[in-house]
């Protein structure tokens, strides 16, 4: 017996959906948050109603500066998958290439120099260059 699935047709799952297609939905995020929907449906609808409208969307910081915050945070706990993803997102939100290495480089002391170097690669990758 499966739970119940939690609606979908709310304000907040409507425009974190928005949101996630904006920043997320031509390239690798889109895969990574839609792989979980046939095995557990509602880790979807909590992440466009919790993180996106919820997080994401709130005021006081454009999203440019939120993606570099999760930048930050995927390389310190070396979430590579997701890395790419807000790498993408971040471009796709407004920053430079030149700001994301500088967010990257920013965590060498306190995510580690193999952390970093391995977030460089992703960053290579995504831009297009030889990791």
């Amino acid at each position: 017996m499966t739970a119940p699935s939690m609606p979908r047709d709310t304000e907040a799952y409507a425009r974190g959906l928005a949101l996630f297609e904006r920043l997320h939905g031509r390239h690798s995020g889109a895969g990574l948050a839609t792989s979980r929907d046939e095995l557990c449906p509602d880790f979807l609808t909590m992440t466009m109603e919790w993180a996106f409208a919820g997080v994401l969307d709130r005021p006081g910081l454009d999203l440019v500066t939120r993606e570099f915050v999760i930048i930050a945070c995927c390389v310190t706990r070396g979430y590579l998958p997701q890395l790419r993803a807000h790498i993408e997102a971040a471009l796709v939100a407004g920053a430079t290439r030149e700001q994301i290495v500088e967010v990257i480089v920013q965590t060498q002391f306190y995510a580690s120099g193999a952390a970093t170097n391995n977030a460089l690669g992703v960053a290579a990758e995504v831009f297009g260059l030889h990791a």
